[in-house]
């Protein structure tokens, strides 16, 4: 059965022809994704579980700003708030992101909880702490059970972990 709207009349195919279709209406939300999307953004992120960490990692942006490689450095811990590394990480190759270094002393829990979350690679960064020297942190890093790889530097040895995640990008 078929019903008709008062004032409306079916076109006829044959002798008139449909009007111009309508452009789709913008989508704010898709539009302003584009929008923060750099050409130029980061191919490293340097995260850390500490404010306090910041200095011992810079060496690892030095080294990377001397390769002419962008990076971005975000503090966030592993114990006190793991939902944001997990976002972080399993965002960071839609975001551009090449390599993530990770820093953290003590348990050192961040460079592992962060290779559980993305299939990028991961070089952890022991931090020397207050009490065994940076071997808890190095233990840490380095014993990652099966199925989560983490590349480990030196105790401190952010430098490295900065050449080292130049070289992976540039090979």
């Amino acid at each position: 059965m078929e019903t008709a709207e008062p004032g409306r009349r079916e076109p006829d195919t044959a002798t008139e022809t449909k009007p111009p279709a309508v452009p789709p209406e913008p989508m704010p939300e898709v539009e302003a994704a584009f929008e923060e999307i750099e050409v130029d953004a980061p191919r490293v992120g340097i995260i850390m579980g500490s404010k306090n960490d910041k200095p011992k990692m810079h060496p690892a942006g030095q080294a990377l700003q001397d390769a002419g490689i962008r990076y971005e450095v975000r503090v966030m811990s592993a114990h006190r708030d793991p939902e944001k590394v997990r976002e972080y990480c399993h965002a960071a190759r839609m975001r551009g992101l090449k390599v993530i270094i990770a820093g953290a002393g003590m348990s050192a829990a961040l460079p592992g909880v962060a290779a559980a979350h993305t299939d990028l690679p991961v070089l952890g960064v022991p931090i020397l702490g207050k009490n065994l020297g940076g071997l808890d942190a190095l233990l840490s890093v380095a014993q990652m059970p099966p199925g989560v790889p983490v590349g480990c530097v030196a105790i401190d040895g952010s430098k490295n972990a900065g050449l080292l995640a130049a070289r992976i990008i540039n090979a």
